[in-house]
């Protein structure tokens, strides 16, 4: 006999699991369903993984510069597999606290492989067997995967994905890392922070190529500084295996073909959709280049069915799935949520110097035909950073020079993961150059530089 609930969602990653938790708050008996770890790739294989690798990473740069702080150190050195049970350590305490957080909330976990049969109806193919749920409403968040071009699929061994990469099987010596977006740069950064002799191949015409054009190149300086080597407008065409060897690359630049010689291999060429074996064809649902199609409230054009999160296309970022979930969860409840606003997200990538940014690049804001006024800050003329002994970066920040609205903001340097919300609460609350510059910012911190990169573009900076 088939279980009946209110809410069905199908997949537990940030997206899935907060739509099941707000749902559950309104007062809707809820089930999830995950066919492999609480937590999702983003918990398990993602976000926060990486993060605690690249902590690792940086700890061991910072110790390497103890002379600069007057302080000493000897031996240093890197326990790899001990960085990698640290990573995976942490991923298993956060899962479980999903766990924690689902009994909490009162929400039933089904684990096993999801199909949607029917408009409310929902099999589920478990370790025990089949079961039936029923529900009004049933939410998808089944996420993406990693993009596997011909010829490029990984293997596990000299060719590697993000998950691979999460527990090498060895330190590379000499890494090629296909692809300069936010995972391939963060990998790229992390083996080479450990002293693997690492090259970035990027098929566009530069690195980090989401990014302001003007911060991916003053990344690509720091990168190039610290032993990378990036090749833009770039192909990797063909790769030669060779087991217990390495690999050869074949790759076009500028037209001609070169070969170089590799260990080990990371494909981070972008993201599929998880739409497979869900029923979804069947029941008319519209698949775009593996995501599935949605209006601004994530519905899918059938009655009770919703799309979330990666599988739902562009930005690929665990906070948007998190709050396309509880907006979904509050418009099943009967509430009138605003819809998500895709230029108002920030995006955040750890590498080391780390980059972040929210709203329009300098680029797509003159494209837009906005006329524009643009400030600029670096770390250099900022106290805080100077005394941190992080000297290297830039706040950009981007105005409509008629209304004074802040069209973007763009940021290179220490912390600026954690500098941009400043910025995006800015977005919300629509807010104008007078506000930003009538703020007073506490001193001495990097939130300085937000200050002062508002006032350089009306020509007021204090500091520089």
């Amino acid at each position: 006999m088939a279980a009946t609930y209110d809410v069905i969602v199908i997949g537990a990653g940030p997206g899935g699991y907060v739509a099941a938790i707000r749902a559950a708050q309104l007062g809707k008996k809820v089930v999830i369903v995950e066919r492999e770890n609480l937590g999702g790739i983003c918990l398990n294989w993602g976000c926060i993984p990486t993060k605690a690798l690249l902590r690792s990473a940086e700890v061991f740069h910072l110790m390497h510069r103890a002379k600069e702080f007057g302080l000493s150190a000897s031996g240093i050195a890197y326990d790899l597999p001990a960085v990698v049970a640290r990573s995976r350590g942490v991923a298993k305490q956060l899962s479980g606290g999903i766990g924690h957080l689902m009994k909490k909330n009162k929400i039933a976990v089904v684990m096993g492989q999801a199909t949607v049969t029917a408009p409310g109806k929902v099999s589920v193919k478990t370790d025990k067997g089949v079961e039936e749920l029923l529900a009004k409403d049933i939410i998808l968040a089944t996420g993406a995967r990693a993009r596997e071009l011909p010829g490029l699929e990984a293997d596990g061994d000299l060719v590697w994905t993000y998950r691979h990469a999460l527990q090498p099987v060895r330190m590379p010596k000499k890494l090629l890392v296909i692809g300069s977006g936010a995972i391939g740069i963060e990998f790229a950064s992390f083996f080479n922070t450990l002293g693997a002799d690492t090259t970035v191949v990027e098929v566009m015409d530069r690195i980090l190529p989401v990014e302001d054009a003007e911060i991916a190149a003053f990344a690509k300086k720091q990168f190039v500084k610290q032993g990378m080597k990036i090749l833009e407008k770039a192909a990797v065409k063909k790769l030669d295996r060779k087991p217990g060897v390495g690999v050869t690359a074949h790759i076009e630049i500028g037209g001609k073909i070169e070969t170089q010689e590799f260990d080990t291999v990371i494909s981070a060429v972008g993201i599929v959709g998880n739409v497979e074996n869900l029923g979804l064809e069947a029941l008319g649902v519209k698949i775009d280049r593996t995501h599935v199609v949605t209006d601004e409230f994530c519905r899918t054009g059938v009655p009770g069915l919703y799309a979330i999160g990666d599988i739902a296309g562009a930005p690929w970022l665990a906070h948007k799935a998190s709050h396309e979930g509880v907006m979904v969860a509050e418009l099943i409840a009967g509430g009138h949520p605003h819809p998500i606003k895709p230029n108002s997200i920030a995006g955040c990538t750890y590498c080391h110097p780390q980059v972040a940014s929210v709203g329009l690049t300098e680029e797509k804001a003159k494209a837009a035909g906005h006329q524009i006024k643009v400030g600029r800050f670096p770390f250099i003329g900022n106290g805080k950073a100077i005394a941190l002994g992080e000297s290297e970066g830039m706040i950009k920040t981007i105005f409509d020079a008629k209304t004074g609205e802040l069209l973007g903001a763009h940021m290179v340097g220490a912390e600026v993961t954690e500098l941009i919300q400043g910025y995006v609460i800015g977005r919300s609350l629509e807010t104008t150059e007078e506000d930003l510059m009538n703020t007073v910012f506490p001193h001495p911190t990097l939130s300085e530089m937000m200050h002062e990169s508002v006032l350089d573009a009306y020509g007021r900076a204090l500091h520089f």
